[in-house]
């Protein structure tokens, strides 16, 4: 079996093209083997627009990841579960909301901070929550004239 000098360089190629496309997605998504977060919590009345994965920003920078959502049988909120990185501390008070990116852009999670003394901790519920206001719903009462009621 004979290999010329040119099969093996385009096999070297897409070999290399394959490893930087792996390690970009790697990068991009946040996964990495090593990263570390911990867990906090909240519960949102709506969280339309979001799901597992979406960015958890903070300033505008991304700061963790939305890890899990489910619905609570008891209250009919949505338990959300995020990873906010170790370096990331957020203090007491804070408010997470659910917020768009413009009118066509994706939606995110974001925390403005709060002016608690203290930092969350692993596991604690983030109580300051605003859900995810649809678009639809707005124009619908202007349209409809609630707007202007005082």
């Amino acid at each position: 079996m004979t290999h010329s000098v040119a099969e093996v360089v385009v096999g070297g190629a897409v070999l290399a093209a394959a490893l930087a496309f792996g390690a970009y997605t790697v990068q991009s998504t946040g996964f990495a083997l090593g990263s570390q977060g911990y867990e906090l919590s909240a519960s949102f009345r709506s969280v339309e627009g979001i799901s597992v994965g979406t960015d958890v920003r903070l300033a505008g920078v991304k700061v963790g990841t939305v890890t899990g959502i489910e619905l609570n049988p008891e209250s009919y909120r949505a338990d959300t579960t995020v990873v906010i990185d170790d370096h990331v501390l957020v203090p007491h008070l804070s408010v997470i909301a659910i917020a768009s990116e413009g009118l066509l852009g994706g939606n995110f999670v974001e925390i403005s901070p709060g002016g608690g003394l203290d930092n969350y901790q692993p596991g604690d519920e983030i109580l300051d929550t605003q859900g995810s206001v649809s678009l639809l719903t707005m124009l619908m009462r202007y349209i409809g004239g609630e707007g202007d009621q005082q």
